[in-house]
């Protein structure tokens, strides 16, 4: 077993918009995007655009996601949320900025007891992500 998990994201139809936004947000890449439609089974015309699995990547940070099928329903909930330690104070600043513009800060960008530059935001799909830059 891999000691990394890997975040699986699943969105209701908007999969692809965020794929283009975290691409932008952390400038990685899309690995790989497969449809409902490109599926080798049945599946409803209306389903055919939907995001079946994607994958992403920059650096160490490795994303899977996709949209859910026609009939089921996504709860946006507070359990989950997705730690990054990143690099230096510009990197934590650009990705916190990004992130704060089309979403919400749920604690802002400050140093902490712990010696290192933290914040939490939700970012424009209701994805929680803790930023955290440990000082040298």
């Amino acid at each position: 077993m891999k000691h990394q998990a890997t975040p699986y994201l699943t969105f209701d139809g908007n999969a692809r918009e965020a794929l283009e936004y975290y691409k932008e947000v952390f400038e990685g890449e899309i690995l790989s995007i497969q449809t409902f439609g490109e599926a080798d089974f049945p599946t409803p015309p209306e389903a055919d655009d939907r995001i079946m699995h994607a994958q992403f990547k920059k650096d160490d940070l490795f994303i899977m996601m996709s949209d859910a099928f026609l009939g089921q329903s996504i709860e946006t909930g507070n359990r989950i949320s997705l730690a990054l330690e990143l690099e230096s104070e510009e990197e934590i600043q650009k990705i916190y900025d990004a992130f704060s513009q089309s979403g919400s800060v749920l604690m802002e960008l400050q140093d902490t007891f712990w010696g290192a530059k933290y914040a939490k935001v939700k970012d424009c799909f209701d994805v929680i992500w803790d930023l955290n830059y440990t000082k040298a």
